[in-house]
């Protein structure tokens, strides 16, 4: 019997032994991969035509994570189909910290309830990496109207029924005047556009009427004396544009508020993902970067991956009211 016991007692610590060895050996080389990411160049792809919101935000934290890493940080603009083609790009990579999406409303909030079906869920095929900020959209009108603010636009429409028109690109420049659109029930026509600087320059020109950009966009377009900031989106004042009244003064409670952040395709290592995560709040916290960020008009905002989860299941459901309240049919 007390031979038995200690055979017993044997195979017990053994048992335990193995099991130790083998919970080190699955926990080591994902350390290992943390610890060795990066060995070589990081690709951040920005969904948008270069110079827009995505790409200089891009670029910007390339600076710092260059800095860090000390590895090249390569910026790729792809843009086209509402931010749809380089999100699926990044969709399609290789799940390995390399190919980074600097995503945002448009690819992960929005674009679910703008299109039918779209060639990726931002849910399952991706793995979120934190937020940078977010951005409020700037409405702008040509000059030579009788546009100031929101209240002129609705009544200028209402004694011009059918003769204001809007450009858009993306989600934040198609909700909002749609929103405003539904709200004041007011006859204005938009036109699709592959390009932001495209509508800046058709609204230069007087080919459309007025447009809603996101601020970071909009930058060019405030500089040209032919073109009148006529309203922010978010519920306050924009403190970089304390003059532009918001939508909201018009239409109480209206807000549409973008962001912009970093995700990475499904299956990427949790222990890369965690450290990339530390490294952008890091760079959010660098007193130049987060400077160059807020001269563009983001409000910085860091997220823990917990906080970043929770925070864009919400958004996806206030995008989704805010296209039911703006009446846009998904495109097909």
């Amino acid at each position: 019997m007390p031979h038995t016991f200690c055979r017993r007692r044997r195979s017990l610590a053994l048992a335990a032994l193995v099991g130790a060895a083998t919970v080190l050996c699955h926990a080591r080389p994902a350390a290992a991969q943390a610890d060795a990411w990066p060995t070589h160049a990081i690709k951040l792809v920005a969904p948008s035509a270069p110079g827009g919101a995505t790409d200089s935000v891009g670029r910007i934290l390339g600076r710092y994570f260059e800095k860090e890493l000390r590895q090249p940080i390569v910026v790729d603009a792809k843009a086209g189909a509402g931010a749809i083609i380089g999100t699926e790009y990044v969709k399609n990579a290789p799940a390995d910290g390399y190919t980074v999406l600097i995503s945002g409303s448009s690819t992960h909030s929005a674009n679910p309830f703008l299109y039918a079906r779209l060639p990726y869920d931002p849910q399952k095929d991706f793995r979120d990496i934190g937020m940078v900020g977010f951005i409020p959209a700037i409405g702008l009108a040509r000059g030579g109207l009788p546009i100031h603010s929101t209240a002129d636009l609705i009544a200028y429409a209402k004694a011009h029924p059918g003769k204001l028109t809007y450009g858009y690109a993306t989600s934040s420049s198609q909700v909002p005047p749609a929103i405003i659109k539904a709200r004041a029930d007011i006859d204005v026509l938009g036109a699709a556009y592959k390009s932001l600087a495209q509508i800046i320059t058709d609204l230069a020109g007087g080919t459309i009427d007025f447009a809603f950009l996101d601020i970071m966009s909009a930058s060019p377009a405030l500089q040209n004396k032919a073109i009148v900031p006529i309203a922010t989106t978010s519920l306050q004042r924009t403190p970089s544009l304390p003059e532009v009244p918001t939508v909201a003064e018009a239409l109480p409670g209206f807000e549409v508020r973008s962001w912009i952040g970093l995700a990475v395709p499904a299956g990427t290592p949790d222990a890369v993902i965690g450290r990339m995560n530390r490294l952008l709040n890091a760079a959010l916290a660098d007193p130049p970067t987060r400077q160059a960020l807020e001269r563009l008009g983001m409000t910085v905002q860091p997220y823990s991956l917990a906080e970043m989860a929770k925070f864009t299941e919400a958004d996806r459901a206030r995008w989704r009211e805010w296209v039911r309240l703006a009446k846009i049919e998904p495109i097909q």
